[in-house]
């Protein structure tokens, strides 16, 4: 810019006064905006009840960047497996956190202005789907089409299949196979020795949707997956065969974005029934002998659910904690004051019930009324992925940085 014009507008920029850059989020113009509702909820105090005591502490690899990655650990016999976004897998004893066996199941290129994280919004993460375990494999699924098995015993690569289309949910194993869930709709089975191709079965993937995949889930010989065009299918594992199809939720609205529908949750048996919920759409719970639904109710989310006490548990699209009995469909509590913290989904296991939130914080809930009962900062970067539970006490958290978390809780 030519010297002469610099002071104008300068003088220019000064008369505006800050106005000119209301723009910027850190410039108010020394207005009262009031409450932003699209404002994470601040902390509630409370008296604690439990005292979430640390076990051990690991930390795994790079994190999980800065894509939406919720890479679950997996806990196996006597060891908890974990990945992060960027190809590490390692086994810990889950006891004593002590690395049993380290793997990486692929490589990344450092972007060329990594070092300058500000300018550089690129993330090369690419393990997008995890962590699987059962019939001695340890499965990932990446973003690059691939589904790819570790020996559990030393995480040597037992095998790694093409499967054409990005895996981003949790691989599941049975029937001497491996089930997964790509992003264009498709359930396929592969085959446990050496990931060929046994069956797939495909479903139309709406123009628009929420980017993840249900994970598929094994039991007596049938393979449970929810699917982005709202349903939820109940399939033959060694043959691809449906046994019956649900859907939970029919598109409606004008637009693309108000037909988002996805079954994004993991379906959740529970006994003769399996619960699952859409996006925009409906909780239900389904008898799964034929698919047909005994009760429904309005709710919309795209996590996983949690069963305890009876109790259906939910985080809907604020970030409400809700509690639904399994049997009636009625609300018997709801929590709000986790209001657009980003939460996980939630956890259930002893008396408690756990959730993350975007900032690192572990919330403990109580499962009869939903009243706060502890709380633990563990991870700077946030907490986004589920969590798993051995023997009903020991809980396993891993943050968005890479931190493995052992956890107890003690009575204060």
């Amino acid at each position: 810019m030519p010297a002469k014009l610099l002071l104008p507008m300068l003088l220019l920029l000064a008369a505006g006064g800050c106005s000119w850059f209301s723009w910027l989020p850190w410039v108010d113009g020394g207005k009262d905006q009031g409450p932003d509702p699209l404002k994470p909820a601040a902390l509630v105090e409370f008296e604690a009840e439990v005292r979430i005591r640390q076990l051990w502490r690991a930390s795994i690899g790079r994190g999980l960047g800065r894509k939406y990655l919720r890479l679950k650990p997996s806990v196996l016999a006597d060891r908890v497996v974990v990945a992060d976004g960027y190809g590490l897998v390692e086994a810990r004893d889950r006891f004593t956190g002590k690395r049993i066996w380290r793997t990486r199941i692929g490589e990344v290129e450092k972007g060329l202005l990594s070092s300058f994280d500000i300018l550089d919004r690129t993330d090369p993460s690419f393990v997008g789907g995890g962590v699987g375990t059962g019939g001695g494999l340890v499965l990932l699924g990446t973003v690059w089409g691939e589904v790819i098995a570790l020996s559990a015993a030393d995480g040597s690569e037992a095998w790694r299949a093409y499967v054409a289309s990005e895996v981003l949910c949790r691989p599941a194993a049975g029937d001497d196979a491996v089930f997964v869930q790509t992003i264009d709709g498709r359930l396929l089975a592969l085959e446990r020795r050496d990931g060929r191709i046994r069956w797939s079965f495909d479903n139309q993937v709406p123009i628009l949707t929420l980017r993840g995949t249900s994970s598929p889930v094994f039991d007596g010989g049938v393979v449970y997956a929810g699917f982005a065009n709202g349903t939820v299918s109940a399939v033959k594992s060694d043959t691809g065969e449906p046994l019956w199809q649900h859907q939970v939720m029919l598109p409606e609205g004008r637009s693309e974005l108000d037909r988002m529908v996805d079954v994004d949750g993991a379906p959740m048996l529970a006994g003769p029934l399996l619960y699952a919920v859409a996006y925009q759409g409906e909780l239900k719970a389904l008898r799964r002998r034929d698919g047909n639904a005994l009760w429904n109710l309005k709710q919309s989310s795209h996590l996983d659910l949690a069963l305890g006490y009876g109790h259906v548990y939910l985080v809907d699209e604020t970030d409400a904690v809700i509690a639904i009995d399994a049997q009636t469909a009625e609300e018997v509590w709801r929590q709000e004051a986790l209001h657009r913290r980003k939460l996980t989904s939630p956890q259930a296991f002893g008396n408690y019930l756990a959730v993350g939130d975007d900032q690192g914080y572990l919330h403990i809930l109580a499962q009869s009324d939903g009243r706060f009962l502890g709380r633990r900062k563990l991870d700077g970067k946030g907490l986004r992925s589920g969590m798993v539970v051995a023997e009903g006490r020991t809980l396993y958290v891993q943050g968005n940085s890479g931190s493995l978390h052992a956890l107890e809780m003690a009575l204060r």
